[in-house]
């Protein structure tokens, strides 16, 4: 039986891809899935190149040269334990088992620890770039076991996205869990980004009354600058789009409630059992739920007041102000994604490289942007920098952008329009360079009602007191 370099477990249109990418770039793959249906497809996409799909577990594993590497493409959670038991008698000591699913990192803390005990080899990679990605390069994140690494970064490196230097989007981040961790964070800055654009056009559309056509030429002009990011681009092209049943804008015609599959969410939540405010983060899954439900909004939008969205200003020039205020609303929400990745690692005792973490995301994944190289600059020029509105670029940046920040948020609050990333993110700019907070009378509060201590203005940090209110 010919032998071949990795296998692939899940041969959904991911999997698939992923596969074609691997088999391009020189590796020989053997594919294996449940479902016959599935089986078949990826049989005739296979055709005429050096891969194979197998219709039994046990030869699928009998196919693939020592040391075994068999990559995982299958639903996060309850999918990948079961998968890894059916695996566990066909594996022998140094084979590798690879996640590249969305597995919540404690999960993939879990599996790399069991599987190590029995001497086996684990990967928990993210992998970002959606199906396009897989197939013409993704950004990769693989964490583990670090024995496992040298086994498949010849594989991974070269499937990879890569940046116009050459450099691949793929680098070891860390040891048990940190590869889905970062994978997570990049989800939870990706849905504020997402939140941010969309506001930019909710205030563009609901105060400005511009059309869909209008907003594209913005869109695609904002990409010509240092908004330059694949969200940026292709919400100017769904701008552009015309629905074929009506002829109506796209945008137009789908309804207004957004979907989310819980990365925001699990980002969010660590975000607070770390202590890291990543503000703009929560709001932009709070704002997903929000749209949920609709109804609700429906039925509440016919008996509650608010202000009429007149504008009589300039209307080139809150464009411009808009501009600005996404620009520096989307630097506080990779500002508070770092923060976290920081926090994470002192928590885990995980070794991350944040210049090189931005760098895997500067092609192939979803918030590929221009200003990633900043942020790769920042932390080679600072790598122990405390946060990225510290650096002198981005703190340039927001000086440029706080004035049209501020009037674009004072605007839409006036207006009664919802902007919850872009005041999150402001909020978190003022609390952040804020030397004195009003912690103070919460902390009294506390000490009031629940005898929680306090400390003193007049006395060294770590000593508490207590009064008898």
């Amino acid at each position: 039986m010919k032998q071949y370099d990795i296998g692939l477990i899940g041969l959904g249109v991911m999997g698939q891809n992923l596969a074609l990418n691997i088999a391009r770039n020189g590796f020989s793959l053997a594919g294996y899935d449940l479902d016959a249906g599935k089986q078949k497809e990826a049989a005739e996409k296979f055709s005429g190149q050096p891969m194979a799909v197998f219709s039994t577990l046990a030869d699928f594993m009998a196919s693939l040269q020592a040391p075994k590497k068999v990559m995982l493409m299958v639903p996060a959670g309850k999918a990948v334990d079961a998968v890894i038991s059916e695996l566990m008698p066909c594996l022998f000591h140094g084979d590798l088992v690879i996640d590249g699913g969305n597995s919540y990192f404690p999960d993939t803390e879990r599996r790399n620890k069991q599987l190590k005990e029995k001497g086996i080899l684990f990967i928990g990679t993210g992998v970002s770039g959606g199906e396009e990605g897989a197939l013409w390069g993704p950004s990769i994140m693989p964490g583990g076991n670090p024995d496992a690494w040298p086994l498949v970064k010849p594989v991974f490196q070269a499937i990879a996205a890569k940046v116009p230097d050459g450099s691949p989007c793929c680098e070891w981040v860390g040891e048990g869990g940190a590869g889905h961790f970062v994978k997570m964070v990049h989800n939870g800055i990706e849905y504020g980004d997402m939140q941010m654009i969309c506001e930019a056009y909710f205030l563009m559309e609901r105060i400005l009354g511009l059309s869909p056509d209008e907003m594209h030429e913005i869109f695609a002009d904002w990409n010509r600058g240092e908004l330059n990011s694949y969200l940026i681009e292709i919400t100017s092209h769904i701008m552009a789009k015309k629905d074929d049943k009506t002829g109506q804008p796209m945008i137009h015609v789908i309804l207004d409630t957004a979907g989310q599959k819980g990365t925001g969410k699990w980002t969010s939540q660590v975000a607070l059992d770390l202590g890291i405010p990543a503000m703009t983060i929560a709001e932009a899954v709070f704002a997903r739920t929000l749209s949920a439900i609709k109804e609700e909004r429906v039925a509440a939008s016919r008996k509650l007041a608010g202000p009429a969205a007149n504008f009589t200003g300039d209307k080139k020039a809150f464009i411009e102000m808009i501009r600005g205020a996404l620009y520096a609303s989307k630097i506080c929400s990779y500002a508070q994604g770092f923060q976290l990745m920081a926090a994470a690692a002192a928590e885990y005792g995980w070794k991350l490289n944040f210049g090189q973490i931005a760098l895997l995301w500067r092609a192939g994944c979803i918030i590929r942007a221009g200003f990633l190289d900043n942020i790769k600059a920042a932390y080679e020029k600072q790598p122990d920098l405390k946060n990225l509105l510290l650096d002198d670029y981005f703190q340039r940046a927001i000086d440029k952008s706080q004035n049209a920040w501020r009037k674009v948020v004072a605007t839409a609050v006036e207006l009664g329009i919802p902007i919850p990333a872009f005041s999150s993110a402001l909020s978190y700019y003022d609390g952040y360079r804020s030397a004195q907070l009003p912690a103070n009378l919460l902390q009294a509060q506390r000490d009031y009602f629940g005898a929680h201590t306090y400390e003193r203005t007049d006395q060294p940090r770590g000593r508490f007191f207590h009064t008898i209110w």
